[in-house]
């Protein structure tokens, strides 16, 4: 295994931690205010880290070529910003 794909595979990690970690936040936060436009929020950093977690698991277990693990990444991250987006705009 090359440096880049050591590389790659630690920011994954981290990219998981801190996701899983605002998701979880969000969460007990929806569920103590009752806000829904946090429970959106919340969801919204839960499909950025799945992404993150799809990717990942795609390169590196199923020999899936970097390129197109870097456009699913994309995908779930555009996907998960219109959400938190959206959780944004719910407020107002």
């Amino acid at each position: 295994m090359n440096e880049t794909l050591v590389a790659i595979a630690v920011v994954k990690s981290v990219v998981l931690l801190l996701g899983g970690a605002i998701t979880a936040i969000a969460y007990r936060a929806y569920r103590r205010a009752g806000d829904p436009s946090l429970g959106v929020l919340g969801a919204g950093f839960a499909i950025i880290t799945l992404g993150a977690l799809v990717s990942g698991a795609a390169n590196q277990f199923f020999a899936v070529p970097l390129e197109t693990g870097v456009l699913v990444n994309s995908v779930f991250l555009a996907v998960g910003l219109a959400v938190i987006t959206y959780s944004l705009y719910m407020q107002g």
